[in-house]
């Protein structure tokens, strides 16, 4: 599970320069415990924190998911969502030739956080990072530090 610790910080009185966006992909009716906890795994292989988290961003296709709009809600986050076409101008490391079949992009998760974080791939934190819940689904976290001029 995500660390809830302090609830009283806004994204607002995030550390200045540290603040980081989550790129989130996952399969349909994806339980909100297995993004949690991909989530939390991406966030530990690159030594941040839950309280760095100023965004979240997926692909449109993903508007209805119930797992990503239950996180934005959690965690008062923002959700915003790209068209296919958007994310599949955006230069990856790991581009995937199935999500390029299931969605019409080489990318979800990856580009979206590149594009919400409004940077390139040198600021890419996490790459994909893939996760697989005991249900089955499975979910990627891609994690991207936000340009500080934004």
């Amino acid at each position: 599970m995500l660390n809830q610790q302090d609830k009283s910080t806004s994204p607002h009185q995030k550390q200045a320069g540290a603040a980081i966006v989550l790129g989130l992909g996952c399969d349909r009716d994806t339980p909100l415990n297995t993004v949690e906890t991909a989530i939390t795994q991406a966030l530990a292989s690159a030594n941040l924190s839950l309280e760095q988290v100023v965004k979240l961003a997926s692909i449109d296709k993903k508007q209805d998911e119930v797992a990503l709009l239950q996180l934005a809600k959690k965690y008062a986050l923002p959700l915003c969502f790209y068209p296919a076409e958007k994310l599949a101008s955006v230069p990856v490391p790991s581009p995937s030739a199935i999500v390029m079949k299931y969605v019409g992009t080489p990318s979800v998760s990856e580009a979206a956080a590149l594009l919400a974080a409004d940077t390139n791939m040198t600021d890419l934190l996490v790459e994909k990072y893939k996760y697989r819940g005991e249900e089955g689904k499975n979910a990627t976290v891609s994690i991207a530090r936000m340009r500080a001029d934004t």
